[in-house]
This record gives C-alpha cells, sequence and structure tokens, in this order.
C-alpha cells in the first residue's frame, strides 16, 4: 500500500514539474511516471528494509 502511495505522490509531483517547465500533456505524463516509478521504488526498499530490521 505504501508504494501506491509513493506512486501517486511522485507521479503528481512529476506533473507539477513539468507543467511549471511549460510541458504538453505528453511531458507531464512522462514526467509523471518517472517521478512515480522512482518514488514507488524508494518506498518498497523503504518497506522491505522495514520489514528485514523488525
Amino acid at each position: 500500500m505504501i508504494p501506491l502511495i509513493a506512486f501517486a505522490a511522485g507521479f503528481a509531483f512529476g506533473w507539477l514539474r513539468a507543467r511549471r517547465r511549460g510541458g504538453n500533456r505528453l511531458d507531464k505524463l512522462q514526467y509523471g511516471a518517472g517521478h512515480g516509478i522512482f518514488a514507488a521504488i524508494l518506498a518498497l526498499a523503504a518497506v522491505i528494509l522495514a520489514a528485514r530490521l523488525a
């Protein structure tokens, strides 16, 4: 569940970042997807690390 939330937050951040740079819809989708995937991977790694330490 946490990686899904992180993906949504990363997607929103990427979308806003592309909008500030004047990107069109495809630019916003690409930035959103890239940031979302990166955030989801980081969150998944954090969840795995926390589970192994607990």
